[in-house]
């Protein structure tokens, strides 16, 4: 019987020697639980507390739990004992033993807890706020240059819809409004963007109905653009029936784009500015700074995120009338080649870097020869080509002339 008093606990809690780290003026709890084996010549379990080597007891930092539960074949018992430490001083800290029988041990050894770490979080919370005010940046600065690489990448292509002009311009017939459209707006959006415009210094919306003449202009251009001037605004409509102007030109217009200029000499609270900063979601509104004359300026970009996306087509891939259409162009026929004997198959273009920039035979049917039908150009006869359909081809959207001679013309 003496081996089985001997045999080892089997403890519960703690399964291993712990350290654990606690503040000072906290409270811990430390429970130690095991079953013992239980005899008839067994003594009465109990469960020792050491700190530092020294026994515990009952203290004003100390409190002690014992409890014992014994199975019910009477041959193990549950011993528990939960010790409370309250860590009032330094001196309460240290290396607490909880042992059984004085046969098996465990410890737990109490650290102090040092201050907070509350420098990593700190630099931690500056670089996430260092980043979101760098990123706001990139966003200010680069915004409208994304907006456009990606409308020039992916944006909605804008053709064969049977429109002219890119935008109708209204403006105030006066000399300043005439010189900021003809001198600022036009040469930038023709010479430099590519767009067409069509100009009108009349007035917009004058009457409760829009003219003939005026829905026939505007169904022409794919946008329109309205100089909101100090002249524009002093027009009697602009006060009493801007809003029903307004509602028609969303009517007969995609977003309309109006432009507006800083430190204008009227009222800023005038009714047609007032509502129109009311329906920002319908229109476009620009500012017009003094600094909007840079070809680079924020003003330019926005005004140019409201027109269509411009296509550019490249010269080798040819003229894109006739590559669209499929078209049979008369102009590009060259007579003079026949005199020399050379075939549609064996004839390609001489200039492929050219302004044609066709590749391979050149469009339409060879002419007989000059010296066989005694057709001289230079007499003003025409020559034997076909231009039946020269009425039905839509030559104004072409922006290049051409004038093909032979040698023998030459």
């Amino acid at each position: 019987m003496a081996g089985v008093c001997d045999r080892a606990p089997d403890f519960l809690s703690p399964s291993e020697d712990q350290a654990l780290e606690q503040a000072m003026g906290s409270a811990v709890a430390l429970n130690c639980t095991a079953w013992v084996v239980l005899g008839p010549h067994c003594p009465q379990p109990s469960v020792h507390w050491l700190k530092d080597g020294f026994p515990l007891r009952n203290g004003s930092h100390y409190s002690l739990y014992e409890d014992f539960r014994v199975k019910g074949n009477f041959s193990e018992v549950l011993v528990s004992s939960i010790l409370g430490v309250n860590l009032t001083s330094a001196e309460d800290y240290g290396a607490f033993v909880c042992s059984v029988q004085n046969i098996s041990s465990f410890s737990f050894t109490l650290w102090k807890a040092g201050p907070a770490g509350h420098v990593a979080a700190v630099l931690a919370s500056l670089l996430v706020l260092l980043a979101l005010l760098l990123l706001a940046m990139l966003y200010l600065k680069c915004r409208l240059n994304v907006l456009l690489w990606y409308q020039d990448s992916y944006g909605e292509v804008e053709m064969n819809d049977g429109k002219l002009y890119d935008a109708y311009v209204s403006y105030s017939d006066c000399p300043e409004d005439r010189k900021f459209v003809n001198f600022i707006l036009k040469p930038q959006l023709e010479r430099r963007r590519g767009y067409k415009l069509f100009l009108d210094d009349r007035d917009l919306l004058p009457h409760a109905e829009p003219s003939a003449d005026l829905l026939v202009n505007l169904s022409r251009c794919r946008r329109l653009i309205v100089v909101l001037s100090d002249a524009f605004l002093g027009r009697a409509w602009c006060s009493h029936s801007f809003r029903e102007g307004l509602c028609r030109l969303l009517e007969l217009t995609r977003r309309p784009i109006f432009i507006t200029f800083e430190g204008q000499r009227r009222d800023p609270g005038h009714p047609a500015l007032r509502l129109l900063r009311q329906h920002r979601h319908l229109v476009t509104l620009l500012l017009w700074k003094p600094g909007s004359v840079t070809p680079s300026s924020d003003f330019w970009k926005e005004l140019q995120l409201a027109l269509p996306r411009k296509v550019q087509f490249r010269p080798v891939e040819g003229d894109p009338q006739t590559q669209l259409q499929d078209d049979k162009d008369p102009m590009l026929i060259m007579p003079g080649r026949a005199a020399q004997g050379h075939t549609l198959e064996q004839d390609l273009d001489p200039d492929p870097e050219g302004d044609l920039g066709v590749r391979g035979p050149v469009f339409g049917e060879l002419p007989t020869p000059l010296h066989a039908s005694g057709v001289l150009l230079g007499e003003g006869r025409s020559s034997e080509m076909d231009i039946s359909d020269l009425g039905s081809r839509n030559y104004s959207a072409r922006t290049d002339f051409y004038c093909l001679v032979s040698e023998e013309d030459v």
